[in-house]
C-alpha cells in the first residue's frame, strides 16, 4: 500500500528514524515500549531504504511503500536537494543496519523523543534493513 510522503518524516542520525502518520499498518505494528529510551527490535518487520522508494515490510500482507524522494528529511546538514537528504538518510540506515520506524496518529510538530517514546500511542521499533 502506498503511503503519502506528506505523512512521513525521515530523521537522520546514527540510528535513523522513519515517522509515519495515519499509516494503514499502524494497528499491525507492536505497541512501542522503550524502557530507558531503548527502542526494541520490531519482530517480523524489515525496511528496504532506497533513494526513490522506501519499503516497510511486515508479516503476511502488512507493508507500505513510501515515495521517499518526495518525503521530508530532517537532521544532518539540512542543505542541498531532497535527493541528497534522502541519500544521506539511506546511508545512515545502511550503516546502522536498519532504522527505527514509528507509527503515530499524526506527525509531531517538534521532535521531543522523551515525550514521544513513552506516549503509549506510538507503534513500531527497530527494523533491520534488507539488502
Amino acid at each position: 500500500m502506498l503511503l503519502n510522503p506528506e505523512n512521513t518524516l525521515f530523521v537522520r542520525g546514527a540510528t535513523p528514524v522513519l515517522l509515519l502518520a495515519d499509516a494503514p499498518v499502524h494497528d499491525a505494528l507492536p505497541l512501542l515500549t522503550a524502557p530507558d529510551g531503548a527502542v526494541p527490535l520490531c519482530e517480523g518487520w524489515s525496511i528496504v531504504p532506497r533513494l526513490t522508494l522506501c519499503v516497510v515490510d511486515g508479516p503476511g500482507d502488512h507493508g507500505i511503500i513510501v515515495p521517499a524522494l518526495a518525503a521530508p528529511v530532517v537532521g544532518g546538514s539540512d542543505v542541498g536537494t531532497a535527493s541528497s537528504g534522502m541519500g544521506e538518510w539511506c546511508a545512515d540506515a545502511e550503516q546502522a543496519g536498519g532504522a527505527v520506524v514509528l507509527s503515530l496518529d499524526r506527525l509531531p510538530e517538534t521532535l521531543d523523543w522523551p515525550a514521544l517514546l513513552p506516549s503509549g500511542t506510538a507503534r513500531g521499533g527497530f527494523m533491520p534493513a534488507l539488502a
